[in-house]
């Protein structure tokens, strides 16, 4: 391991091209900004050599991009394409985007924003249920979201024009793209042809097979590699959510301490399992606590599930969550496949569910389980929760964005979702399990600045909104 042999002085840097090669799977020349590519540039076999030997993960450095190529254990969710807006892409902008990857491999230098979109809508209609109608002003919107998507990676920029003009009126609005196809080739690399895989599940983790037995499965560095993947790719990592084999290496000190110095991070280690502590704000795509309502009010939310579990004159029920399977999301996915795009005399036999176990050792598994969590999780009621937002809402809905105000229900769903997503509560048929890093955020104290009536102008420092103690985690 490289980390081990660099220079004190110099390792702060390595670590911060860890960091940023670990967040992001493609750099490139302007994305995410234009010292991260030479940076990594710098550090460059190091990397390669650390992500391979840590990870498993193969990086691929070229003088304008820097690919990794990850090994994927689990579906993840919580990490969608968003627009410019940060609104999250729908399934509509996901077939544009990688129908745009398509034509842009076959264009030239150059193309306009109507070419591309004419191509796209040429793809569009050999796909069934699937439409680019140029008339219509969701569908403009949605290809130019798309479009937006890759302009921000530096697969395409911007020579001449406006994609809103167009978006506004395409008879007259005009944009006009230079396109870097170096970048358009890096973004578009999956592990398998996808035309020869009949779900989502054959994109993750390969297990060769040495007779009958999953030969990684039975590696010991392999079962390490799928550990420290855990503790980069996840915001905690809980141990009854890895399998049987994987718990007593996430005890291990030197495996945590391998992914501290090769990323900079601290781990917080609990009973339950181990969280990566990122200050630094280079590897966490969610900053929390952080500014804006929702991130707010969530941890405002997370205080009073806190005091609530605390509260032992009324003790809460618990339940034990079971292993956090990603299977329903893989169904969800395959279910908005179509067969008809199947390649069927090369396709792959369908891959099982790697979540499931195995019918002899169901029963293990589950009792191994059990005892690591032997007394289960607080469960808390959905009407609680919806009380205790509105309850929020009406204290201090005069310092939220003024479209939070307005929809309190909706307010309490993403809010919800973040907290869901950050690992810190697990949402289950009838309320929410409080899952042990929650309890981090207990005790978060709470301000709010108002202005005087006497002041015509706030100064960046009177920024209203609640705020909090606490650390950033990633």
């Amino acid at each position: 391991m490289h980390a081990r042999t660099i220079d004190a002085l110099a390792l702060d840097n390595y670590q911060r091209a860890a960091r940023v090669v670990l967040a992001n799977h493609l750099v490139t020349r302007a994305y995410p900004d234009r010292i991260a590519l030479p940076l990594i540039r710098r550090w460059a076999t190091e990397l390669r050599e650390d992500l391979a030997e840590l990870f498993g993960y193969r990086l691929e450095v070229t003088e304008t991009t820097a690919r990794v190529f990850p090994v994927v254990d689990r579906l993840d969710a919580g990490r969608p394409a968003r627009t410019a807006a940060e609104r999250v892409f729908d399934r509509r902008r996901y077939a544009y985007l990688a129908l745009a990857l398509a034509a842009l491999g076959r264009a030239g230098d150059q193309i306009t924003l109507s070419e591309l979109a004419d191509q796209v809508a040429a793809y569009a209609n050999r796909v069934e249920g699937l439409e680019l109608a140029t008339d219509r002003a969701a569908d403009r919107d949605a290809f130019v979201d798309a479009v937006g998507w890759l302009t921000v990676r530096g697969a395409l920029g911007l020579a001449d024009g406006d994609a809103g003009g167009w978006a506004s009126d395409p008879e007259a609005g005009e944009a006009l793209y230079d396109i870097d196809r170096p970048v358009v080739f890096a973004l578009f690399r999956p592990p398998r042809a996808l035309q020869h895989l009949h779900g989502v599940r054959g994109l993750l983790t390969e297990e060769p097979m040495v007779g009958g037995v999953s030969a990684h499965a039975t590696t010991t560095a392999e079962i390490a590699r799928r550990v420290r993947r855990a503790l980069v790719e996840q915001p905690v990592v809980y141990a009854e959510d890895l399998a049987p084999e994987e718990r007593p290496v996430l005890a291990q000190e030197r495996i945590v301490a391998e992914v501290e110095l090769f990323t900079g991070l601290r781990a917080e280690r609990r009973a339950e399992g181990v969280a990566l502590i990122d200050t630094s704000g280079r590897l966490s795509d969610v900053r929390f606590p952080g500014t804006g309502t929702l991130a707010q009010v969530a941890l405002l939310l997370a205080g009073e599930i806190a005091d609530r579990v605390l509260d032992i004159d009324h003790p809460l029920p618990r339940r034990h969550a079971g292993p956090d399977t990603d299977a329903a999301l893989a169904d969800q996915l395959d279910e908005a496949i179509p067969e008809s795009t199947l390649f069927v005399p090369l396709a792959e036999p369908r891959s099982p569910d790697p979540s499931a176990p195995e019918p002899d050792s169901a029963t293990d598994a589950a009792e191994q389980t059990d005892r690591s969590v032997a007394t289960g999780y607080p469960l808390i009621d959905r009407a609680w929760l919806y009380e205790t937002v509105q309850a929020l809402a009406d204290r201090y809905g005069t310092t939220f964005a003024a479209q939070w105000q307005a929809d309190v229900p909706r307010l309490t769903t993403e809010v919800v979702a973040l907290l869901e997503r950050l690992r810190l509560i697990r949402m289950v048929e009838d309320g929410l399990l409080v899952l042990p890093a929650l309890a981090r955020y207990r005790g978060a104290v709470v301000t709010v600045r108002t202005k005087r009536a006497a002041e015509l102008f706030v100064t960046a420092a009177d920024t209203y909104g609640p705020g909090g103690t606490g650390t950033e985690g990633n």
